[in-house]
């Protein structure tokens, strides 16, 4: 009876340790979230997108808004181009957003996080130009609503990865050019 008991109780422990082992696997694949695959493609070009990956959170505020869907490299600017999918229900990001890649987590997964721009009004110089000149404005055949993100936009303030290798061989050079300076004194 009790070799039964420690039985089930090992078979217990064994199927936990299971669970808890996918439950981390499905974390840092990121296999875990669902997404209805439905929204919208932007663009965004990088000096460094090192660690980012396909499939890498894009996030506004903590709150996860789609993913990355491909990353590129365009020979002509020597940058790298990430496309990133916005869920749908994210349509009214401001067309003056900024994109920066970030390192999340103990395991240093990259991912993109999205800062609120601007909704540049593309009314806005000439009802400026107007109040400069003291006139009423213009706005006969102008378009005066806010601008959004949409399918195909382009985001143009950006800042690529932080590479700690990068960060350590700067660090070093300068350090070891100091000390040549001080030592030719």
């Amino acid at each position: 009876m009790t070799s039964r008991t420690v039985e089930i109780w090992v078979g217990l422990f064994v199927v936990a340790g299971i669970a808890a082992m996918f439950m981390l696997a499905m974390q840092v694949s990121n296999l875990g979230t669902y997404s209805s695959g439905e929204g919208y493609e932007i663009e965004a070009r990088f000096e460094d997108a090192s660690g980012l990956k396909v499939r890498s959170p894009v996030t506004m505020a903590g709150v996860t808004l789609g993913r990355v869907t491909n990353i590129s490299f365009d020979g002509k600017s020597y940058q790298a181009v990430v496309t990133m999918t916005i869920e749908k229900q994210y349509n009214q990001l401001p067309a003056g957003t900024s994109a920066n890649i970030y390192t999340a987590g103990l395991l240093g997964e990259k991912y993109v996080g999205l800062l609120p721009g601007s909704a540049a009004d593309p009314c806005e110089d000439e009802k400026l130009q107007a109040e400069l000149e003291g006139r009423k404005p213009d706005l006969q055949g102008l378009d005066c609503k806010p601008q959004h993100l949409a399918q195909g936009s382009k985001i143009q303030l950006t800042q690529g990865s932080l590479v700690l290798e990068k960060l350590i061989a700067q660090f070093v050079s300068s350090f070891m050019d100091n000390k040549e300076k001080t030592k030719n004194k």
